[in-house]
């Protein structure tokens, strides 16, 4: 959950499947949960961040992903907040766009049902973290 000086919340419209979603991605054997949102950030969107806290853990079972590969997934999610310490904004392969979106803007946008959630609850600015 990258955001910007004003509040608006970093989306990128992924090239997959069309819709928005928060900047993330698979873990690798050498990372750290954080080290892996630092680094996927940066993949994704050119941005250096640092990691500023924990929105929530997510583990839907229904959340079932079936790459055109064959190789089939169930999700589970670490959802960081992050503030901005460098980069330059810039699209990768995978995201057709990116954009700082304002709160009230984000209902309006296509989106999974799980990204939206962890934006509400990024929103809600919960004291502890959703477990879930």
């Amino acid at each position: 959950m990258v955001t910007d000086d004003q509040g608006r919340i970093l989306l990128q419209r992924r090239r997959d499947n069309d819709l928005w979603a928060l900047p993330g991605g698979g873990m690798e054997m050498a990372d750290s949960l954080p080290g892996t949102a630092v680094r996927e950030v940066k993949e994704e969107t050119g941005l250096d961040v640092e990691i500023t806290g924990l929105v929530g853990t997510y583990t839907d079972p229904r959340h079932v992903i079936a790459y055109t590969d064959g190789e089939v997934r169930r999700q589970f999610n670490v959802c960081f907040t992050a503030r901005i310490v460098g980069g330059e904004l810039a699209i990768s392969d995978e995201s057709t766009e990116l954009r700082f979106v304002s709160p009230d803007e984000i209902d309006a946008l296509p989106m999974h049902h799980t990204q939206r959630l962890r934006v509400r609850h990024f929103l809600e600015h919960r004291e502890r973290p959703y477990l879930g």
